[in-house]
Parts: C-alpha cells; structure tokens; sequence
C-alpha cells in the first residue's frame, strides 16, 4: 500500500469524522433514541468529531447528546409525537461540506436519509446504515397488510445503497440476511445500565403504593403504548388467565397514544404513566414477570432490562427477543399470536414461585454479557473498517 494513501487513513476512533442522520434523536424516548445518544456519547469521549442531523421540537424527551442539527420535517398524521424529514434543503448540504465528515451512518429510512445516501455516494464517502425497527411489519396494525412486499421493497433498495448494514441482534439480522437487504450484515447490540436495571431496585414499599398486596404475582408490560407492540395480544392473553381462575394483577408502565384503548381493555390494570431513570428500574424491578408479545422489536431493549431486574420473561418467538431469551431457562417463547399458549406460559410462572426465581436468575446472568462500551465500540470499528475500504478502492 503507497504511504500517501495509508497516511490518509483513519486508523483510531478520535480520526473519525461521524455524520449520523437519525428520524428520532431526542423528540421521543424509546430504545432507538437510547442507543444512538450513547453511541454519539461513547464516539465524543474517545476523541471523534460527531454532527447529528434530525428532526427537532420545542421539548423533547430526551437531552440530545452532542451537536445536533435541526432537519425540517412535518408530523405524521396520526402519530403527531413523529416527525417525516423533508429531504435535504441547501443550508444542510453547506452544513454537512463544512463537517466534512469521512462517514454517514443513516439509521432511517426517510426522505433526509435517502438524500444524504446519495450525497456520501457523489463524494465518495463511506455509509453505514443501521436497522431500529421492523419499519414492514408496521402495516399489519393498521389493515394495511397487502403493503408489506411493496415496503420491503423500498427498504431493500435503500438498504443496499450502503456500504454496510448493523442489526441489533443476530436474528433480525438473519431477516435481513433473507431478505437480501445487504451483503455486508453486522451487529450492534444493546447494552444495559447495571447500575440503574437490577434486582436490588424491587420495593415491596413502591408496590403498596400502587395498590398490590405482598403476596399478589404481577405480570408486568413497559413500553411505549402503541398497538405494534402487541396491546391486543397482550390483552387476550390476559383475559384468558383470567378466565382459567388464575389470580394476578396487571402492572403497565409507559405512555403513548394507545393508552386509552389499553386502560379500556384492562380496567383492572394498574397504569403508572412514562417513567425513566431510576423510576422505571424500580417500577420494572417491582414486578414479578415480564410479559412482552411484541414482534416488531430488532432487539429488545425492554427485555433486556427486565431480564438485568430478575424477571423470567414471556415473549413473541420473533426477532430480538429469540436471541436474548432461552426459552425454557430465563423465560418462554410463544409463537406469536397463540393466545392459549401464552395464557399457559403466564399461568406456570403465576403459581410457581421457584420457576420464577430459577428462571429470573438466568436472564439475569444472560444480561450480564451486553456492556455498552463494548458495543458501541464495535461499531467505531465498523466505521474504520468501512472508511479504510473505501479508501483503498479509491
């Protein structure tokens, strides 16, 4: 290799130059906002330069980590806490020429990020794309279903633009494998904050508070309350554990705008509204299981962290939680939609307190292996590896 171009080479994280264009960065909080700000996090503490491009509101959710750049963007109907960017305007063309960055990382689909693919390409600069959700299992909540191939489509095509792609998990990965997404299909994973998710967070205290007695099982859901993350699977379940005579409470934790349909469905639950931090670590740990049947996840962030609390989990066998729950060991896996079978799965865990235990710790000891600085590092390795490819091409 000449040494001029081996001297133009970045070759430690603090010689990158990162443009990450994102369609949620801070206005909503969830787990895609969570990983990208401590990627943005970790990326600034080990010397690289960092510009964020997003959409933005007056009060978001969440403190952006970093230098961010306000996109124009308009909210979705229906869904007004979501913005769609509107492409690339020329005062962000002449933003991003001056960053001068050496790598894109798109981590969505939308308008800005088709458009900023296209600029790295006319200039030659590496991209990596980065998938934070099944954007084409969406159309199933709301009876538009025959979209799907069409969507899976666009996403293809804009997927393959990119120099490589990163999954959270090794079996959402397989899914884009199959549907040939990219050649180029790595991981990034999610970690867990230890010091916040863990069992020493359970209060019998916080739980009289809410109204359960001592000796009631709560099967716990936390989430943001849409109808993708499985309300209404979650709901027949229940109803059907009821119906078998076995005694339970129901504990949800989040907000959304689908908390009105689920508080009809379950009149008996207990909803405590959004909590973060140290609030949800204990509301989470309070629980007594975690019952997830969403199957629009990448990872699971949500399982993760119920899992580093102790709690056996009771998920849709679907991406992301396939590759963090052992069925039968740290929780179960149900096909997804099998009403009676997840009803069963609640049932063994509501009236076995070992099997609880047993099964809690496991999914602890699992949650033990998702260190944040590890992972995110890979994917500053991800960058170089690209940046140095392209280089040599060149």
């Amino acid at each position: 290799m000449p040494a001029s171009i081996n001297s133009r080479i970045p070759s430690e994280t603090s010689d990158l130059r990162v443009a990450l264009f994102s369609g949620n960065y801070n206005m909503v909080a969830d787990g895609p906002t969570q990983a990208l700000n401590r990627l943005v996090g970790h990326l600034l503490r080990h010397g690289a330069a960092v510009r964020v491009y997003a959409p933005t509101i007056p009060n978001p959710a969440v403190e952006a980590t970093g230098d961010l750049v306000s996109l124009p963007s308009f909210a979705i109907p229906g869904r007004s806490e979501y913005r769609v960017t509107m492409g690339l305007q020329p005062h962000i063309r002449r933003d991003l020429k001056e960053f001068a960055p050496n790598v894109l990382h798109v981590s969505s689909p939308d308008p800005a990020g088709h458009r900023a693919v296209s600029w790295a390409r006319k200039r030659d600069i590496a991209v990596l794309t980065s998938v934070h959700t099944r954007f084409e299992t969406y159309p199933r909540y709301y009876n538009l279903a025959f979209t799907e191939p069409l969507l899976e489509a666009l996403l293809r095509r804009f997927y393959r633009r990119a120099d490589a792609l990163v999954a959270p998990s090794e079996s959402m990965a397989q899914v884009l494998r199959d549907q040939r997404m990219n050649y180029d299909i790595g991981i990034w994973s999610r970690g867990v904050d230890r010091d916040v998710f863990n069992p020493g967070r359970r209060s019998m205290e916080w739980r009289r508070e809410q109204g359960f007695g001592d000796d009631e099982i709560v099967i716990g859901f936390f989430s943001r309350l849409v109808m993708e993350k499985g309300l209404d699977v979650f709901s027949d379940a229940v109803d059907e554990l009821r119906r078998k005579g076995v005694k339970h409470r129901v504990l949800v934790v989040g907000e959304g705008p689908a908390r009105e349909w689920f508080q009809n469905r379950l009149p008996n639950a207990v909803f405590t509204g959004y909590r973060g931090g140290a609030d949800l670590a204990t509301s989470v740990a309070s629980m007594d299981l975690l019952f997830f049947p969403s199957i629009t996840e990448t990872f699971g962030n949500v399982t993760l962290e119920a899992m580093a609390c102790g709690l056996p989990v009771v998920a849709a066998q679907a991406t992301g939680s396939e590759s963090l729950v052992d069925d039968h060991v740290s929780g179960r896996l149900i096909r997804p939609g099998a009403i009676h079978q997840y009803a069963d799965a609640l049932q063994a865990y509501v009236t076995d307190a070992d099997l609880r235990r047993r099964h809690g710790a496991a999914g602890e000891q699992r949650s033990l292996e998702f260190s944040w600085d590890r992972i995110n590092q890979s994917v500053a390795d991800t960058y170089l590896r690209l940046v140095r490819q392209r280089a040599l091409r060149s």
